[in-house]
């Protein structure tokens, strides 16, 4: 099994000069996200590392939201598709950790 690991996610607005803090929140799993971004930007998929970031975090959002739901109605037709998508990606940039889920 692979080592849980802990984040803490904390989005702030800037605007007008200004710095408001918008949410927050811990967010864990047996992912390395570092490596998961860097394999992505390795992979060339996106013209910008920023993108390369937003896919992964995205990525690991709705799969964690996903599995933690899954007789959600509103996720009846988007969960198999989702499970497809997140196989054509694992098999362009990997798994991000040394687990054997699919």
């Amino acid at each position: 099994m692979a080592d849980k690991k802990s984040y803490y996610v904390n989005m702030v607005e800037a605007k007008d000069g200004k710095m408001s803090e918008v949410l927050n929140f811990n967010f864990g799993g047996h992912h390395d996200i570092a490596a998961m971004v860097e394999r992505t930007r390795q992979a060339g998929l996106f013209a910008k590392d920023k993108h390369a970031k937003e896919f992964v975090l995205a990525m690991r959002f709705m799969h964690h939201v996903l599995k933690k739901n899954p007789d959600a109605a509103i996720f009846s037709e988007f969960a198999p598709q989702f499970e497809e998508f997140k196989k054509k990606v694992k098999a362009t940039v990997g798994c991000g950790c040394n687990c054997e889920q699919k």
